[in-house]
């Protein structure tokens, strides 16, 4: 019976460990009312976004007629949908990007280190979570929590790292770096060799 009763407890500490692991922050919560037969019924509805600061975030909702309620049933559901960005030396983007959702338009670029996290509102709470130090940040579109949310992470799930494309190119990564710095430099070089060859013949 004693080892049954500290198996339960060392289970019950890695579920704390797990759940402390997480950074929660609430984006957005408002009133909301459901019209029934005899009146209505109030309640609140609650955006909350969830990492680990190490690559992993996610984003839920809840609703509930109180508002701790809801809020537990929206860190719930964003810890159910947790999606993993590839971050660049675990501070910034690998490139840049752009999300949409609806009316909400964002446009994310990486940064050199000390930019900092330039953006605001639900943009910030997204970045902070998931651990990004440098990026630039703006909506260009609506500026509902949901969509902004929902348009950030659409832009996030498009990151690749270079080594996720040389894996499904079947090519290694210094390859692909090596392709993009090089062919940049030849063709700037091939540019300005053939424009004085052109002015002597003439």
């Amino acid at each position: 019976m004693a080892e049954e009763r500290g198996r339960g407890r060392g289970r019950r500490r890695d579920r704390e460990e797990e759940q402390s692991e997480f950074v929660d922050k609430l984006v957005g919560i408002n009133r909301v009312a459901k019209t029934v037969k005899g009146g209505k019924n109030f309640g609140f509805a609650a955006l909350v976004v969830v990492g680990d600061q190490k690559g992993r975030a996610g984003f839920g909702k809840g609703k509930a007629r109180e508002v701790p309620e809801a809020i537990r049933k929206a860190t719930e559901e964003a810890k159910r949908n947790m999606v993993r960005v590839p971050l660049r030396e675990g501070r910034t983007l690998h490139h840049d990007g752009r999300g949409r959702h609806g009316a909400g338009k964002v446009v994310l670029r990486a940064a050199p280190p000390g930019t900092g996290v330039i953006a605001g509102g639900p943009m910030r709470a997204v970045m902070e979570v998931l651990g990004i130090q440098d990026v630039v940040g703006k909506s260009i579109g609506s500026s509902n929590p949901y969509n902004m949310v929902r348009a950030t992470f659409d832009a996030l799930k498009l990151q690749a790292s270079p080594r996720s494309v040389a894996s499904k190119r079947g090519l290694k990564v210094q390859d692909i770096v090596g392709r993009r710095t090089d062919g940049a430099s030849e063709a700037g070089m091939a540019e300005s060799v053939s424009e004085p060859t052109e002015a002597t013949t003439e």
